[in-house]
């Protein structure tokens, strides 16, 4: 049996034991350790607001380097997706969030919707914008798609009190296109209108901005109709690329 641990919304879920998570783990922090620059480090710590330390790989060597970790071995199933997240994101360095974020889109499709709770818990988890932006849409978004009974979580997560958690429930339909559910799309948008935080703001907006590449009129519709309640960074954002 694994460890039990607390998400964010006060739900137990067990980390389970896993030799392949093992495996990947000891790979992964002697290969991403001995490539580590201190100086660049120092830097990428400073430029995301000292949100965590960074090794200082820049993606295309840290994907490089990921590559090299996971040759030849197995394909997971949800029992080690969930332990290797849980167990990357308590390392301290950035870079191993990065690893199980990337992880996790890659192989979304052998997640259930019981993996939800263990999602939330990393977006709750030293969150900024580069890693649950990330969860939002290329795994909660996976999630929701394959279950639809997920929207309800969604619909409690769009208002939630932790901003990152009602920024996933904008974000998650990010990749949509002509399956996004603009009931839901538009609803939470209003939902969160008066929300004082850059974070949602800028969400609502992209949000909109995104699903204006499959529909412009029905997102120029929507601000027009909403204009009062919307801040004006999120109306720029909508209609940045169609106009007004």
């Amino acid at each position: 049996m694994g460890v039990t641990a607390s998400g964010t919304s006060g739900a137990q879920f067990e980390v389970p034991n896993s030799a392949l998570a093992d495996t990947v783990l000891e790979r992964l922090t002697a290969t991403y350790a001995a490539a580590a620059d201190p100086e660049r480090a120092a830097s990428m710590r400073a430029y995301m607001k000292d949100i965590a330390p960074f090794l200082g790989l820049t993606t295309p060597e840290r994907r490089a380097l990921s590559r090299t970790v996971l040759q030849d071995t197995a394909r997971p199933d949800e029992a080690d997706c969930t332990a290797l997240a849980l167990r990357c994101w308590k390392l301290p360095e950035r870079e191993y969030h990065y690893f199980a974020v990337d992880y996790l889109h890659r192989h979304v499709r052998r997640l259930s919707s019981g993996f939800l709770p263990v999602a939330r818990h990393l977006v709750g988890t030293v969150p900024w914008w580069d890693t649950v932006d990330a969860l939002a849409s290329h795994v909660v978004g996976g999630l929701v798609a394959a279950d639809p009974r997920l929207k309800t979580d969604m619909d409690a997560w769009s208002e939630d009190d932790d901003l990152w958690v009602a920024r996933t429930a904008l974000l998650h339909q990010l990749r949509y296109k002509d399956a996004t559910d603009t009931e839901r799309l538009f609803g939470y948008c209003v939902r969160q209108s008066g929300h004082p935080d850059f974070f949602i703001r800028k969400a609502i907006g992209w949000c909109l901005r995104e699903y204006a590449k499959t529909d412009p009129q029905a997102v120029r519709d929507f601000v027009a109709r909403e204009r009062g309640r919307l801040a004006p960074l999120s109306v720029r954002e909508a209609l940045k690329n169609i106009g007004s």
